[in-house]
């Protein structure tokens, strides 16, 4: 059975590779976040590792913190934070690696939105997307989505792995072909 830290590995492998994929010509769209720019969409990843980190240290942490990283040290500055926020989970007891879970979520769901949003032909784990999955679904109810997600976009059976995590997110897939 697959660790939540080497999960996390593979989540954030992803949201590197899309965010190497974002070209500066893309950052002042609209991203699949309402009410975000790509650019914005891109700096919130790029500073989330760290934040994850400070979380798993049981810091106090601020989402909302605009993170001050220049836009062409958004994928270095991730891929460094990544390795940092890796190697703190990897130092932990496995019974103190619960943001790692989360953590999955948080990559899985914003890879897609970056892919989407830039219309990249990154490819994405449906593996790591289950796992995304599985965490949201236990843990994110209607009453506390409210502000962060919209409601679930219901699909046909015939949707991928990634399809059911970003509508169960309350994205459509299906009208961000990428």
């Amino acid at each position: 059975m697959t660790s939540p830290v080497d999960t996390l590995e593979k989540a954030l492998d992803q949201a590197g590779r899309a965010l190497d994929a974002v070209g500066a010509n893309q950052l002042d769209n609209p991203s699949t976040c309402v009410g975000w720019t790509v650019r914005e969409l891109a700096s919130h990843v790029a500073a989330s590792p760290g934040r994850f980190g400070q979380m798993a240290r049981g810091e106090e942490v601020d989402w909302a913190a605009d993170p001050g990283i220049a836009d062409d040290d958004l994928a270095s500055s991730f891929r460094s934070s990544a390795d940092t926020f890796l190697a703190g989970l990897r130092e932990l007891p496995e019974e103190q690696q619960g943001s790692a879970a989360v953590a999955v979520a948080e990559y899985a769901v914003h890879s897609w939105d970056l892919v989407a949003s830039t219309g990249s032909d990154v490819m994405l784990d449906d593996a790591v997307a289950e796992t995304a999955l599985a965490t949201m679904q236990e843990g994110l109810t209607d009453e506390n989505r409210k502000g962060a997600f919209d409601p679930e976009v219901p699909l046909p059976d015939d949707a991928t792995a990634y399809e059911r995590l970003v509508a169960f997110a309350g994205r459509n897939p299906r009208a961000f072909p990428g």
